[in-house]
């Protein structure tokens, strides 16, 4: 049976006609099953074993079945406003097309991380921050979108005009997530400052030696000035929206404790694994990147998530970068890393959805949502044959 109508997630109330799957490898949150699922009005209705076949039945022929992914921080709708230095692209087909290559993925919900600011002026984020909000909503209004889209809004501390521009955002409905981000040069994620030379030089920002000898100073001056100050005011703007925090690229134990301290519940990409081992002892979630994985190591010379993962300091995988990396990420986390596979996928469904408040998705369950992912394997790589989302078949 072949679903294809092309309808908004937030139009699917009624969903399609009932339909099931047989013949899946049912991934639950506790184990496997031969089986399949009953869908009705967009949701789960049952889960049953063995093969009940009959007309409005999709066979999987022994396919994975698994709930839609769900990615908290992808920054792939830069790729697309920006295709090339220099190069804006018009902003609502650019997010279709990340909408597009996020499906294609097995990503059902996802989080656009938008920055709200960036420390180099040519670094391109200003063009792009009203032009994907625009192109949000009206993508939205006039039912686009395919996945699942909410917001994620990344905080740039020691940006001067960080206040201004969160305040207006702050109460959207669609904000599931808020970032606590620090670029400054000299730490965290730039603590090789040749690293942040070179993520500007993909820009076109390019500096000699006395050159970016001043910016380092500057930058440091413009952290020392701004940081703490605009640190308390997103504190006093988030007060009183039930929005979860994250802290982002901690380092030392300090940037954990200090995260603490401002009520964040998430530690994105902790650079080191000292970092990440305190986070786990003050009860933080853990997220790291899939592309690392994938990669075998961090592309700037931070902690593996591999070793993140062996040492039990990984909770939930982003793509951040490469959508495709989530569904991969999850299946080295099995094959490698000696995870169940239950436990593996739920850091891609399951606890994502718990930690940004989805009660209604990220595993395979009665009376939750018919987002679903077909995966095939093609040796050790998970291909995505199929997506549903609220019962509705996209890809």
């Amino acid at each position: 049976m072949q679903q294809t109508a092309f309808r908004s997630v937030t139009d699917a109330k009624k969903g399609p006609p009932p339909w099931s799957i047989v013949g899946a490898r049912v991934v639950l949150r506790d184990g496997v099953i031969e089986g399949g699922v009953d869908v009705e009005g967009g949701r789960i209705a049952r889960i049953h074993t063995g093969r009940r076949m009959h007309e409005e039945a999709i066979d999987f022929d022994g396919d994975f079945l698994l709930p839609g992914l769900v990615e908290l921080h992808t920054d792939n709708l830069e790729k697309h406003l920006m295709p090339r230095a220099g190069v804006t692209w018009p902003a609502l087909p650019a997010f279709l097309a990340h909408d597009a290559q996020l499906l294609a993925a097995g990503i059902t919900t996802v989080l656009d991380a938008i920055s709200l600011g960036d420390l180099e002026q040519g670094g391109g984020r200003f063009d792009t921050l009203r032009n994907s909000l625009d192109a949000l909503d009206e993508a939205r209004t006039h039912r686009l979108l395919r996945c699942d889209h909410y917001l994620h809004l990344r905080c740039e501390l020691s940006w001067p005009g960080l206040p201004g521009l969160l305040e207006p955002l702050i109460g959207r409905p669609d904000l599931r997530l808020l970032s606590l981000m620090d670029h400054t040069p000299g730490q965290r994620q730039y603590r090789d400052v040749d690293q942040y030379r070179t993520y500007y030089s993909r820009n076109g920002l390019r500096w000699n030696d006395d050159e970016f000898g001043q910016l380092l100073e500057q930058r440091r001056d413009q952290q020392h000035r701004y940081r703490d100050r605009q640190l308390a005011d997103v504190l006093r703007l988030l007060s009183g929206h039930p929005v979860p925090l994250a802290s982002h690229d901690d380092t030392e134990v300090a940037h954990v404790d200090d995260a603490v301290a401002a009520g964040a519940s998430l530690c994105e990409f902790p650079t080191t694994l000292e970092a990440a081992r305190h986070a786990r002892a003050a009860g933080l979630g853990i997220v790291a990147g899939a592309g690392n994985l994938v990669r075998g190591g961090s592309h700037a010379g931070n902690v593996a998530a591999f070793d993140l993962a062996q040492a039990h300091c990984l909770d939930i995988l982003s793509s951040d970068y490469m959508p495709a990396s989530l569904l991969q990420g999850a299946f080295i986390l099995h094959r490698q890393a000696g995870w169940t596979l239950p436990e593996a996928i739920a850091t891609v469904s399951q606890t994502p959805a718990a930690a940004l408040g989805f009660t209604d998705r990220g595993r395979i369950a009665s009376n939750t949502r018919a987002d679903l992912l077909r995966v095939h394997m093609h040796g050790d790589q998970p291909i995505a044959r199929s997506v549903w989302v609220e019962g509705i078949r996209h890809f």
